[in-house]
């Protein structure tokens, strides 16, 4: 009988670790984080992919009531943050700005010192934001289908403009060439000013870009927008049709952003933060924001996100060995 209080005690502290056991999810959650977090993004401040980061980063901050701090390393290939990120400790304290940038380097570089599908645990995408194909508001061409028409007509005179080579732009215009079944000269640009000023001067014909940056000279009525490339309209344009409804079939291009970790970072660790992203994503303010500079909110699973990594490594590839780009 002397002993029965010890064993009613062993069996309290043996459910009690049962219990722990079997929800770490919530444990996690009681305990992470317990510091600031760092998000090491790929690209300089001010651009978009940036500025999508800093509005999420504080709204998930508020949600882990933790300081989310935000760490600008731009490199080729954003291959600086990514191996920045694959060599942190896998503990949520160290998370990476995703983007497409990241599955076009799978082949637009010979090595990389990682694998992004074996060496990042993804966490959740924030948003998509669409390329707009835009023309100078003097141009001759009214629609798509008045551009294509030109095109198929006179092969090899049709300009487009994008920026660097290997950028999600100039692989959008490469696919559309062959989409669309024209032929046509891509030139890429240092930057999207230098873009925008080559086709206000009649360089080229027509401008691949990013929404967000261009609306300003859209709205000032400096360039016109023919298309947007994603498969649905945005709802910023909602009067200009997508390149699909403009004719050219099986064209859905977006650019996009995610959080991913470390891999072998927990799973209660990547649901919760997972979860602040649903959270961040689901604030007015937010969703305001992030409308106002062309992006569209789109929180996701870890599971959808990885999907999305291996099927744009996938097209992407095949689009850099199409366009006969030689990996770096």
């Amino acid at each position: 009988m002397a002993d029965e209080p010890h064993r009613e005690r062993r069996r309290a502290l043996l459910g009690v670790a049962a219990a722990l056991a079997a929800s770490p999810r919530a444990f996690a959650q009681r305990s992470y984080p317990e510091r600031a977090i760092t998000l090491v993004v790929p690209f300089a401040p001010g651009g978009i992919a940036d500025l999508t980061a800093r509005v999420v980063a504080r709204a998930m901050g508020a949600t882990l009531d933790q300081t989310i701090v935000v760490d600008n390393r731009p490199s080729a290939g954003g291959i600086v943050a990514t191996s920045t990120v694959v060599n942190a400790a896998p503990d949520g304290y160290t998370l990476l700005l995703l983007s497409n940038a990241n599955a076009i380097s799978a082949s637009l570089f010979r090595k990389l010192p990682y694998d992004v599908t074996r060496d990042l645990a993804p966490v959740g995408t924030l948003g998509f934001f669409d390329l707009v194909l835009c023309v100078d508001s003097g141009s001759r061409f009214r629609t798509l289908p008045d551009l294509l028409a030109w095109a198929r007509a006179n092969p090899g005179k049709l300009n487009v403009g994008t920026i660097a080579i290997g950028s999600t732009q100039h692989l959008a215009a490469e696919l559309f060439k062959t989409r669309a079944g024209v032929d046509a000269l891509v030139v890429p640009y240092k930057g999207t000013p230098a873009v925008l000023t080559a086709l206000r001067a009649g360089e080229i014909d027509l401008a691949f870009e990013i929404l967000g940056p261009t609306l300003p000279q859209i709205a000032g009525g400096a360039v016109r927008p023919l298309a947007v490339s994603a498969g649905r309209r945005n709802r910023v344009l909602p009067t200009v049709p997508t390149v699909q409804e403009a004719g050219v079939a099986d064209y859905d291009v977006a650019s996009w952003n995610a959080l991913a970790a470390p891999a072998a970072t927990p799973a209660a660790v990547v649901g919760r933060l997972n979860a602040a992203i649903r959270d961040a994503l689901s604030a007015p303010p937010v969703l305001q924001r992030l409308l106002e500079m062309g992006v569209r909110p789109q929180p996701g699973s870890p599971a959808e996100l990885g999907m999305l990594l291996a099927g744009e490594i996938r097209r992407w590839r095949e689009v850099i060995r199409a366009a006969r780009i030689e990996p770096q």
